[in-house]
């Protein structure tokens, strides 16, 4: 007789190898946006004159690597062994965190040095990221995969509530070099939670053999599969002009609003808790839908063309809510359907085409909501999200007969 599927939002932490993984990841996301804060303060106010171009380039170089390598990081992770994998990646992750630390702390930091750790940094996330989310179908099987991602988003989530208040306090008590530090230490924690993982209840997954043409096949995969594509082509529009927080919060606050920097981390902690209610209502779902995808996307041009058109910061937070709820159900269904129905050997190249486009998007859509809030102000940026929402809704609309007859649509 088979075991019933388990149920509930939390199903997933049933599992005693995936409880040891969130407990890391938990820990290691909290670092990371620690780090995130504590790197734009450091360019913005310790090594420029609050050089927002200064900031944009870093934040260019280290994402950049996504758009570059993503093919190979994702061949990489379909062939090797994914727990090893994780550990290297993890541990230069938090060697990198370490070395620009120290060099804070001993005052030979440079803008330079900062770019160059950036990119290092990026160049290692890429290649860590598809066998990050890949791995978890590992520890949960495909059965509850939906929802370990979902439960990974809530980590994620609640890490950035609490890494920017954490790197704040800390910041202004010790210095941005002592969060660097703090955040390799994250690092470890992640590196013990996959030391311990029982690897006997893992669920194997069929790795790929080496072969020619295989960077060729991935895409080709993806070219045959409609619901993939629509996928995708949502993702790309979200994380290129929608998914631009930052700058909009920033000019929303200090251009619109006249405010300062207490209220612009109060906005963002707004933000964080909309993605947090939409990470846990993803929980629940048994499984990642098309049209849960496309309702996020309806809902989040609605949202932002509330926040877009709101008279007070007080109105203007409020839509932050939905807005954040919407944009975590896409990024969060999109990433779960992905996962689920992109067969095993092709996991980790899909998976990397999916962060490049998702990730890879920021280098090229911030410069330009940048020059349309320079341009037309702050509000008409707001307005790209409206149309990345509006666009991501029409994908679904256009490829509704199509895209119903695929699994899960």
């Amino acid at each position: 007789m088979s075991e019933a599927p388990a149920t509930g939002a939390f199903r997933s932490l049933r599992v005693p190898n995936y409880r040891r993984w969130y407990a890391g990841s938990l820990l290691s996301n909290t670092g990371t946006w620690m780090q995130r804060t504590a790197q734009s303060w450091l360019v913005f106010d310790e090594l420029t004159d609050h050089d927002a171009r200064a900031m944009g380039l870093v934040l260019a170089l280290q994402f950049l690597p996504q758009l570059l390598i993503s093919p190979w990081a994702g061949l990489h992770a379909d062939r090797a062994d994914s727990r090893r994998v994780l550990l290297v990646t993890q541990t230069l992750m938090g060697v990198l965190a370490l070395g620009l630390g120290a060099l804070v702390l001993s005052g030979a930091v440079t803008l330079s040095w900062v770019m160059a750790f950036a990119l290092a940094l990026g160049v290692t996330t890429t290649f860590s990221a598809p066998v990050r989310q890949t791995f978890v179908a590992s520890l949960v099987g495909d059965r509850d995969l939906s929802n370990a991602v979902a439960l990974n988003s809530t980590a994620f989530n609640a890490a950035r509530l609490l890494g920017p208040a954490a790197a704040g306090v800390l910041i202004a008590q010790v210095g941005t070099g002592w969060v660097f530090l703090l955040n390799s230490l994250t690092f470890a924690a992640m590196i013990t939670a996959i030391l311990r993982l029982d690897q006997d209840r893992l669920h194997p997954r069929e790795r790929t053999p080496k072969g020619p043409g295989q960077i060729r096949e991935g895409f080709r995969y993806v070219r045959q599969r409609p619901d993939l594509l629509a996928v995708l082509l949502t993702v790309f529009l979200l994380g290129t002009l929608g998914l631009n927080y930052a700058i909009f919060l920033a000019a929303m606050t200090g251009t619109v609003f006249g405010l300062g920097s207490q209220a612009f981390g109060l906005l963002n902690s707004v933000l964080a808790v909309g993605t947090l209610l939409g990470a846990l209502l993803a929980a629940r779902r048994p499984r990642a839908r098309l049209r849960t995808l496309y309702a996020g996307a309806a809902i989040f041009a609605l949202s932002s063309l509330l926040a877009a058109l709101a008279p007070t910061p007080l109105l203007f937070g409020l839509c932050l809510i939905p807005l954040g709820m919407a944009s975590l159900t896409m990024t969060t269904t999109a990433n779960a359907y992905v996962q689920t129905m992109t067969e095993p050997r092709f996991r980790g190249r899909v998976m990397s085409l999916y962060t490049a486009i998702l990730m890879g998007g920021t280098p090229i859509g911030a410069p330009l909501i940048g020059w349309v809030i320079d341009t037309a102000g702050p509000r008409w940026g707001l307005g790209a999200a409206v149309l990345a929402g509006a666009a991501g809704a029409c994908v679904g609309l256009l490829h509704r007969r199509r895209l119903r007859a695929e699994p899960g649509g």
